[in-house]
């Protein structure tokens, strides 16, 4: 819910117009403080819909290695046979391709978006997300976003 904290939540939906996340990652986010989220209160947003996990044995294997949020997200994708999974940890990212699921982050969400003509520049974004929301990326992943989206030297 990065995208919440710096004032973007509602480019996933001007991106992806229906976002399903399971239960886990639900309450996850209904947990969390509304001055964290800004103005957001997760269970009012209408294109973003909880969905339950049918194959829990699955979940619980997939605990051994993630958080109940990942494991279920990712079970909750192959279930749905979602186009794509939207993950940014490392090794999240990794089970998903053993999955076969294919993924995307927040990075390639901006990229997405600014390609769509849905955002006019990336750089604020990654900067918000960096000093609001705590988001870490490494200063060659912030040049190279940059880079791809032709924003170089702004």
């Amino acid at each position: 819910m990065n995208f919440a904290v710096v004032g973007q939540l509602d480019l996933l939906k001007r991106v992806y117009q229906k976002v399903f996340i399971p239960e886990a990652v639900f309450q996850e986010l209904s947990a969390i403080r509304s001055s964290q989220l800004g103005d957001v209160v997760i269970q009012t947003v209408l294109w973003i819909e909880q969905r339950s996990v049918a194959n829990k044995s699955l979940v619980d294997s997939l605990r051994l290695e993630l958080d109940l949020g990942e494991s279920e997200a990712i079970i909750l994708a192959m279930e749905m046979k979602a186009d794509f999974l939207i993950l940014d940890e490392r090794r999240g990212r990794n089970v998903a391709s053993r999955f076969g699921l294919k993924y995307i982050g927040l990075l390639g969400i901006l990229v997405e978006a600014k390609r769509k003509g849905l955002i006019d520049a990336v750089k604020p974004v990654l900067d918000d997300l960096m000093i609001k929301a705590g988001f870490w990326m490494g200063s060659p992943i912030y040049t190279r976003i940059l880079q791809e989206v032709g924003e170089t030297g702004k």
